[in-house]
């Protein structure tokens, strides 16, 4: 599996709304899963869903999401790849973001 099919299965997970249609959401943006008999999902910015999906197979897609998302990881760095999608292979070094500031310090003159 290359790296853009890996990315495509690591960032979402997919349930059905009540009325028959599947979509994918974002687990990251799970807020909390309800139970209250039906299956609701919010999101972080208060957007609820009703899924068919119970409250333990909504959990499992998402624990399961976030064991890909580990798995892909893991593959990508023990490959030493860099940037996947720009098809780079290469490990970029660690670097400073910004320099350090050079101090100008000067000496202070010892008390007589």
């Amino acid at each position: 599996m290359g790296p853009k099919e890996l990315q495509g299965r690591t960032t979402m997970i997919v349930v059905t709304r009540l009325n028959g249609p599947r979509f994918a959401v974002n687990p990251d943006l799970l807020q909390r899963i309800e139970s209250t008999p039906d299956t609701i999902l919010t999101l972080i910015d208060g957007t609820k869903y009703i899924v068919a999906e119970s409250l333990d197979e909504v959990t499992a897609l998402v624990v399961a999401y976030r064991a890909r998302v580990a798995a892909a990881t893991l593959a990508l760095s023990a490959d030493g790849a860099g940037d996947p999608l720009a098809g780079d292979t290469t490990v970029a070094a660690v670097t400073e973001l910004r320099p350090a500031p050079v101090r100008n310090l000067s000496s202070v003159p010892e008390a007589d």
